[in-house]
């Protein structure tokens, strides 16, 4: 009996773990000293949660794009190609697209009305204690469970990369993970993380370049040829190319096909980590500037997600691919090891090394993100404005934002553990659900309708939060199956793996139907305020 393609690659790589280990330790160093060297710079506030508003279109647009495409981007799509065909590609599609809904009706207008977060925008012709004690509550809930994602990423990725087994093992990872991110953030602020995530962008591209160079030449840059061999090598034939292995193939699947749609294309611009980047460049015009070059550099991104996918399914072994993680999501890191020259070769173990560490880097860079979004909106909207009404300094603000990080950090560390085997690209769909269910609502209603309420906004953001979260937690993706989160055992009612089709719309009608029952009568000229200085920029900080 042969050995599985992925035993050889934990094999192969214990002759060249030296080079692994040097590559892995250098880039965690590398983007340290940045940090460190940002954290210097760190003076204020504004400093701490908005970088001093010094960033360049072009520098926000590389730092965007470093902090949106995920591990969920590199290691999920790449996986969900390999193994589900075209219904894996939508994942792709659906982040892409997303982005239009961002640039069109949030960036501009959120940089205007802003400060440093989401709840500032609410805040303004609302009651400040409930909406920012809602809008922190909400931002750390979508944080978290982006932050799941990324750690089931690290834990995979480093376990193949270090030959690790034991259950044991690849806690610590997680653990590890953990502790550099809190690092990051604590010592850096937004100067560092922005810095970071520049830097995997570049990194990211340079390197997902490399793996499409070198899989179209394989096949002599036919693409044709690529899907062809993908369609043959998976077993499926034609209908791997074709709509219906994950979604389409029952009236269930049908409907969460809809309703991953729905939350990816709308996800976008609720999600608090890419909403504070805005606040980071000096003028209106930079945002917008900034979100063209992101979709630019996303975009060349995403079309390249079709080698790395369609790459692994004509290069791998399907059951190689399942043996060495159930939902796909080292198919990316097997590829770069195939196309370098094997699993046996020096060519092979190098190129793996080289993926891996830009994986990782992908992966430190955006849990940078997550935990500044969320734990600045704990410091600026719960504490600062709730718990201490205001009257809290600069340096008590920022003391708070570096324990929430330690605290969130603490939360994504446990729950990374129990999500090691779920395809990171779904867990990021279940974070967008959640975004576009509390978040994108209230935005929305609050800078576009004039008659929008305080408890308008609280039923949205608790609404769209509570319902979104209650269905996750009874669908398929936490137990019911063998790649749920608990798969022995099975308490599912709710059939969809995504709740975006219910929860979006219920937040949409209730941040409706609670400005309808309301009793509060909205100022007429805060509002007119909000409007102009969204429009126009003007006496935005």
């Amino acid at each position: 009996m042969s050995t599985p393609g992925y035993l050889l690659a934990v094999e192969s790589t214990s002759d060249n773990r030296p080079l692994i280990i040097t590559l892995f330790t250098v880039f965690v160093l590398a983007t340290l000293a940045i940090t460190v060297w940002a954290g210097r710079q760190t003076k204020d506030a504004n400093d701490f949660y908005a970088g001093g508003r010094q960033f360049s279109g072009f520098q926000n647009g590389l730092a965007i794009s470093g902090d949106y495409m995920s591990a969920a981007s590199f290691l999920g799509i790449a996986g969900a190609i390999a193994l589900a065909g075209y219904d894996g590609f939508l994942y792709s599609i659906g982040f892409l697209v997303a982005w239009l809904v961002a640039l069109l009706l949030v960036a501009e207008p959120l940089r205007n009305s802003g400060r440093y977060t989401m709840g500032d925008v609410l805040a303004y012709r609302m009651r400040q204690r409930p909406v920012r004690t809602a809008a922190g509550v909400s931002t750390i809930v979508v944080s978290i469970f982006y932050l799941l994602a990324q750690m089931a990423g690290a834990g995979v990725l480093v376990s193949l990369l270090l030959g690790i087994t034991s259950e044991a093992g690849k806690i610590l990872i997680v653990v590890l993970v953990g502790v550099v991110m809190i690092l990051y953030v604590s010592i850096g602020g937004m100067k560092g993380t922005t810095w970071v995530q520049m830097v995997k962008a570049v990194l990211l591209i340079a390197g997902t370049l490399l793996i499409t160079f070198l899989v179209l030449l394989k096949f002599n840059f036919n693409v044709s040829d690529l899907l062809g061999e993908a369609a043959k090598n998976s077993g499926l034939g034609k209908e791997f190319l074709e709509p219906g292995q994950k979604y389409g193939v029952n009236a269930t699947s049908k409907l969460d096909f809809i309703s991953l749609g729905i939350a990816l294309v709308l996800g976008t611009a609720g999600l608090p980590h890419i909403l504070i980047r805005f606040y980071t460049v000096p003028t209106a015009k930079a945002a917008r500037k900034s979100v063209n070059w992101a979709i630019g550099i996303i975009g060349g991104f995403y079309l390249m997600t079709i080698a790395l996918g369609f790459g692994a399914a004509a290069l791998l072994n399907r059951d190689d691919i399942i043996a060495s993680n159930k939902a796909g999501n080292t198919a990316a890191p097997l590829l770069a090891e195939e196309i370098g020259g094997g699993a046996d070769s020096t060519g092979g173990a190098i190129l793996l090394a080289v993926i891996s560490a830009v994986a990782f880097a992908t992966i430190l860079a955006v849990v940078a993100g997550l935990t500044l979004a969320s734990s600045s909106s704990f410091a600026h909207d719960l504490y600062a404005n709730v718990i201490r009404k205001g009257q809290a300094s600069q340096k008590e603000e920022i003391s708070a934002a570096r324990w929430a990080t330690v605290g969130i950090g603490i939360v994504a560390v446990a729950l990374g553990v129990f999500a090691r085997d779920l395809n990171v690209a779904g867990l990021v769909a279940l974070a967008f659900a959640v975004a576009a269910s509390a978040n994108l609502p209230t935005i929305l209603y609050s800078l576009f309708w004039k008659r929008f309420t305080t408890q308008g906004a609280l039923w949205s953001i608790y609404g769209g939060l509570v319902s979104s979260v209650f269905l996750v937690l009874f669908s398929p993706v936490v137990s019911g199956k063998e790649t749920s989160m608990f798969p022995d055992v099975d308490f599912h009612w709710f059939p969809l793996e995504n709740p975006g089709l219910i929860s979006i719309p219920l937040g949409f009608l209730l941040g409706w139907l609670g400005t309808m029952v309301s009793k509060e009568q909205p100022d007429p000229e805060k509002y007119a305020e909000l409007e102009v200085r969204s429009l126009t920029g003007h006496g935005a900080h």
